[in-house]
């Protein structure tokens, strides 16, 4: 790949509208549930995953235990909320907010451990 093909890529990744929301990881086989909330939910399921498959990466051991117990077919990504804001500041304090408020919904650990 040449110089101004890297470029241009780097050039469209930065320019990506980011898309800030609670999200939640489900375990079919056991139903247990862990949500987070996340600047960018399109990125979040590949970089969880990634972590979730290559074991020990991930900060949640309840959440690595159960994956490598029931194998990466029994969860499932699921975004339960995006959020918006005209203020982007206020974006981090909304998002600590709605992930408390999914957390306690649907009686869910957190992602994060």
């Amino acid at each position: 790949m040449d110089k101004a093909r890297k470029k241009d890529l780097a050039r469209t990744f930065k320019e990506q509208k980011s898309n800030p929301g609670i999200f939640a990881v489900r375990c079919k086989a056991v139903g247990e549930t862990w949500v987070a909330s996340s600047p960018n939910l399109d990125r979040q399921q590949n970089g969880i995953w990634f972590q979730l498959r290559n074991g020990g990466l991930h900060f949640n051991t309840s959440l690595q235990s159960a994956w490598k117990q029931h194998g990466e077919d029994a969860f499932v990504f699921e975004v339960l909320e995006e959020v918006s804001d005209e203020n982007v500041l206020l974006i981090p304090a909304l998002l600590k907010e709605r992930e408390l408020h999914w957390r306690k919904e649907l009686d869910a650990g957190a992602v994060m451990g």
